[in-house]
């Protein structure tokens, strides 16, 4: 069902929620989607992203329990992204030759750093893969609107304490909790060793949001070029975490 249609079905409980005033945190919806529009195709337009959104506050403003010790925000914040990430994961929105690309640099980065034992830098991916340092970079933009990796969806703010009961902590097993813990380490070391432009990156887009501009004014790149690192860190990211996606897939 389109966002568009379910949004209309959720329309008519909004005046029921008594505990939150949806309307309030619709910036927060907005400010999400405008930021997570980086990694979508150009087909795609926010005002698609604002209405799944949407969904999630909704769904949040139904769902959330005070009790549990998270701020309405902070989970709203999470339905929110997972609304966001449901409806593009629905339909596919990226190219085949998209994800076979990216699938060819993070198999070119593991490759160049299993030999060299560091981070391979742009031209020896390049290199690797065959092709011009800018063909290269243009695969990078390319990459920089799918979804092959994506913080919110792999490694998001999931957090015990704000899910639905049904499937806290307390109801899983042991077994699959320690994987998750693991996996979250292993991400934590990855993104410590990333180079150190990739890291900061990261850190000024996912932890204190910035946009693209915003970064390349910090670092003193392009917003182009800004988009180029955070796709070759997620990349290399994807490359050194291989061993996890294939337990997962």
């Amino acid at each position: 069902m389109p966002a568009a249609d379910r949004l209309a079905m959720y329309g008519d409980t909004q005046r029921s929620l008594t505990a939150v005033q949806v309307e309030e945190y619709a910036p927060l919806v907005k400010r999400i989607a405008h930021h997570m529009m980086m990694r979508m195709p150009a087909s795609v337009q926010v005002e698609d992203l604002i209405q799944a959104g949407m969904i999630g506050l909704l769904e949040a403003a139904q769902k959330y329990d005070m009790s549990l010790g998270a701020s309405f925000e902070t989970y709203a914040g999470i339905r929110i992204r997972g609304a966001i990430i449901d409806e593009m994961r629905r339909g596919d929105w990226v190219p085949r030759s998209v994800h076979r690309n990216a699938r060819r640099v993070s198999n070119a980065i593991a490759q160049v750093e299993a030999r060299s034992g560091r981070g391979a830098s742009d031209m020896e991916i390049a290199t690797e893969l065959g092709v011009e340092i800018d063909e290269y970079h243009n695969m990078l933009n390319d990459s920089a609107s799918s979804r092959l990796f994506s913080f919110e969806e792999n490694f998001g703010d999931e957090d015990a304490g704000l899910e639905d009961s049904s499937t806290s902590i307390a109801f899983r097993p042991p077994q699959e909790e320690f994987q998750k813990g693991a996996l979250k380490e292993a991400l934590v070391q990855a993104i410590t060793d990333l180079p150190e432009r990739e890291r900061l990156v990261l850190a000024l887009y996912y932890d204190e949001e910035l946009n693209l501009k915003e970064i390349g004014e910090i670092i003193g790149v392009s917003e182009s070029r800004v988009s180029q690192i955070h796709s070759q860190a997620a990349l290399r990211l994807r490359a050194r975490l291989a061993d996890w996606q294939a337990e997962d897939g």
